[in-house]
């Protein structure tokens, strides 16, 4: 998958993350990712906002410890716990990038540099959350229109700094730049360095065809303008919506359902795409399962420990396939009062089930009842966008994209 990005008035590591959110990167896997850092007292939310008479997504971050100042190391060594490890990865290259020209700028190593601004737990929840929705998504190239640079100043630690700051400039060394008229920083160090650590590639659009589009709001705003990141995913022009998987299998028949429901959870969790079992009659006529897990090449090693350690089987199977996976997007509407997602394909939308199940046990109707007013709201809000009576959602609005 292509994301290509449109940061007319800069971005932000926040914007990002609501952009990609709002493409429909999964919340649940998203938190799970900066769980699984071990981070304490923190919170990931989204709200549907209007900027301008334009819906978009925003990521709401919240940290008990507020501190502003760390160790670039300390944070370093945070998001390197991530998991499945290709968000690591992608989050320690971003706040290594920002050590690396904070060290340069003050002539100190970058372990020893101190993080001001920029070094709360916060930026924990930005990096690996951006990580974690790109890998999400499936995106394997970035691209975006040159960056709006603000000017005039602004206050840090170090006192009042042109705008952009030092660092950022440095983290924008390649970069494609256009100069605004907008006041202060429009381009964050989270930002730029998220952006280089992706490999970000400053182009026109690119030849795809689109899947959707979803903005990503910021805090400031500014009159006659929308502060959004527009991001738009797409597919490769010609080619065919299928991404290479690996599938991994061992027969088991002394492992009880709940370790095998163990196992699905935990492969699941590690960034398996899919998990899932049947039913088999191996040798002596003994009745077994099938252990199957689906997932991106990069992760078939480590789903294998996963698999023969929690199994103890002596073996596994991998053979190699192309999944081709339709589109789909995720709204949600309110029934009596409740939130509840929807899942929408080219062809059917549902309501999902532990939303509906939710609602139907707070309101006391059955469960029946309750999906089919989720799935008549969700119908009728269609229409209306259709129509032309509706110009926001008050979900988060993914896009037609293939599940990661």
């Amino acid at each position: 998958m292509i994301l290509w990005l449109n940061p007319v008035t800069g971005v932000s590591g926040d914007m990002l993350l609501g952009a990609l959110l709002g493409l429909g990167a999964p919340l649940d896997r998203v938190r799970a990712a900066v769980e699984s850092t071990g981070l304490p007292g923190w919170r990931l939310s989204t709200e549907q906002v209007q900027v301008n008479g334009i819906a978009a997504t925003k990521a709401v971050v919240d940290v008990e410890d507020t501190s502003t100042e760390r160790h670039a190391s300390e944070l370093i060594a945070r998001v390197r716990q991530a998991r499945p490890e290709p968000v690591a990865e992608l989050a320690a290259a971003a706040i290594t990038a920002i050590a690396e020209v904070e060290g340069a700028l003050h002539g100190e190593h970058p372990d020893d540099v101190h993080l001001h601004e920029i070094g709360g737990l916060d930026t924990v929840v930005d990096t690996v959350g951006v990580a974690a929705a790109l890998h999400a998504l499936g995106i394997t190239a970035v691209h975006s229109a040159p960056l709006a640079l603000g000017s005039g100043t602004v206050r840090c630690s170090h006192g009042v700094l042109p705008a952009p700051a030092p660092a950022t400039l440095r983290l924008l060394r390649g970069a494609a730049v256009v100069g605004t008229d907008l006041p202060g920083e429009t381009v964050t160090p989270t930002g730029a360095a998220l952006l280089q650590a992706i490999g970000t590639r400053f182009t026109p659009p690119p030849a795809m065809t689109v899947q959707d589009t979803a903005y990503g709001a910021g805090t400031r705003r500014f009159p006659q303008r929308p502060n959004v990141l527009s991001a738009t995913l797409g597919v490769p022009l010609g080619a065919e919506p299928a991404e290479p998987m690996v599938v991994l299998e061992c027969n088991v028949d002394d492992v009880t359902g709940e370790v095998l429901g163990h196992v699905i959870n935990r492969a699941l969790d590690r960034g398996a795409a899919d998990a899932w079992t049947t039913p088999a009659t191996m040798k002596k006529s003994r009745p077994a399962q099938v252990l199957h897990v689906l997932c991106r090449p990069e992760l078939a090693s480590e789903l294998s420990d996963l698999v023969l350690a929690e199994t103890g089987s002596l073996g596994i199977r991998r053979h190699a396939v192309d999944r081709r996976a339709l589109p789909r997007r995720t709204t949600t509407v309110t029934v009596q009062g409740h939130q509840i997602r929807i899942k929408h394909g080219p062809h059917h939308a549902k309501p999902e089930h532990e939303d509906v199940a939710a609602a139907a046990a707070a309101l006391g109707h059955p469960l029946r009842t309750i999906a089919a007013q989720a799935l008549a709201a969700a119908e009728a809000r269609e229409a209306d966008q259709v129509n032309g009576l509706s110009t926001s959602s008050s979900g988060t609005n993914g896009p037609f994209t293939p599940p990661a």
